[in-house]
């Protein structure tokens, strides 16, 4: 009797085990999804989670998990040629820095959410380029780079991605503008350097002019400089001297007003 009776619970343990086992491995699923990314779970084809970062288990079956990147992207939008307010036509290629923030927004939403906002950032150059100069355009990229991201935010906000930042990296201009700008660059640097040389000539002729008139309000000065080199030279030049009086007059004076070795011992 007993023997029956524990086979018979050995039995419904193993039975219920298996049976666990079973339903678990059919029924029963894990999903994982990894840092810097965003779960969206299906079943049946409908939404029914969004799920950050961790690993979550469901029961059912027809489940289908869609991992989207939620780090920031950058998204590089190819030159095209534009007219500018003063009729230039240019070529402007423009990298958005852009991030999901809203996936299942953006997976309902739209098809691509990335093709959206390239296609709104062209739109968005044609109508900053159209408004500006040319001169504008190569002086103030910061400043449109601001402009494009005001016109292409609303319509990324609306797909569920943030724009960070728009940037204009390269203004192309047509070969003979370009020519002719580099021309341009060349004279004014060309005249910005005789500017310097005049000015630095005009200083030299200043300062002689003031050395002059000083030497001849006060005739001695050009004694004493003439010691100065003199002394600077120690022998390693020879001077030649037509007149001598000045400077002996000089030295006397300097002679008789020093009081010599002898007054300073006595």
């Amino acid at each position: 009797m007993n023997a029956d009776f524990i086979f018979l619970t050995v039995s419904c343990f193993i039975v219920i085990t298996l049976a666990t086992v079973v339903v678990r491995a059919r029924y029963r699923r894990e999903f994982l999804v990894n840092e810097g990314f965003v779960g969206l779970l299906y079943r049946r084809g409908k939404l029914v989670a969004a799920f950050a970062p961790g690993l979550y288990a469901r029961w059912g079956t027809h489940f289908r998990l869609q991992c989207l990147d939620r780090r920031q992207v950058l998204l590089a939008v190819a030159g095209q040629e534009v007219l500018t307010a003063d009729n230039v036509a240019v070529k402007l290629s423009v990298v958005l820095t852009t991030q999901l923030v809203d996936a299942a927004k953006a997976v309902q939403t739209a098809d691509n959410h990335t093709g959206h906002i390239y296609s709104a950032t062209q739109t968005a150059i044609r109508t900053a380029v159209a408004g500006a100069t040319l001169e504008a355009l190569l002086g103030q990229r910061v400043a449109l780079g601001a402009q494009l991201r005001e016109l292409v935010a609303p319509a990324a906000a609306a797909l569920g991605v943030q724009i960070h930042a728009a940037e204009v990296r390269d203004v192309m201009l047509p070969g003979d503008l370009r020519k002719a700008f580099s021309e341009t660059l060349k004279a004014r640097q060309q005249g910005q350097a005789a500017l310097e040389r005049a000015r630095g000539e005009s200083a030299a002729l200043r300062n002689l002019a003031n050395a002059a008139r000083l030497l001849e309000d006060h005739p001695a000065l050009a004694t004493l400089r003439f010691l100065q080199t003199l002394e600077a030279a120690e022998g390693r030049q020879t001077l030649v001297m037509n007149d001598l009086a000045p400077l002996l007059a000089t030295h006397k004076t300097r002679g008789a007003s020093d009081p010599g070795p002898s007054a300073t011992e006595n």
